[in-house]
């Protein structure tokens, strides 16, 4: 990290801005923009990286969360919310406490691998997908549900 935060402090808004954009329009934490981010651009250790991105993804996920929850036409089944909430924060605890064991250049690349896979994974056509489910019907159209405005 540059010494002087006040020559930093425009850069790191951008790079909020940035991660705030591609988080609210992809639906991704931001954490695959901040991390290499952090390291790359402002010379953070790998695991301080990891950190300040969930600490700064908190804030960011829950307002990105809460917009797409209150639009009519994206109904959010929370049923299905808190039941993978209750699997990440048991993962968050494992994976917090692997990350204390493991070396930072470790970490780094095992990063770097995970993004190569995802990458390649979204970029190649899954021939033996089940078929596309049909569409699921807006909040206004499921019985009981109503959007958040009503």
């Amino acid at each position: 990290m540059p010494d002087n935060l006040s020559i930093a402090w425009p850069l790191l808004v951008i790079l909020g801005v940035v991660a705030g954009i591609i988080s609210g329009s992809l639906g991704i934490g931001g954490g695959v923009i901040l991390v290499p981010s952090l390291i790359l651009l402002f010379s953070f250790d790998q695991k301080i990286a990891q950190g300040m991105s969930l600490g700064i993804m908190v804030p960011m996920v829950l307002l990105g969360a809460f917009r797409y929850w209150k639009h009519p036409d994206i109904p959010i089944d929370i049923p299905v919310v808190l039941i993978v909430i209750c699997g990440a924060l048991v993962g968050t605890m494992i994976g917090t406490h692997i990350a204390h064991l493991l070396e930072a250049q470790i970490l780094r690349k095992l990063f770097a691998v995970l993004l190569i896979i995802v990458a390649v994974r979204m970029l190649i056509p899954d021939k033996y997908k089940n078929p596309v489910k049909p569409e699921t019907p807006t909040r206004t159209e499921q019985p009981g549900l109503q959007s958040p405005d009503n």
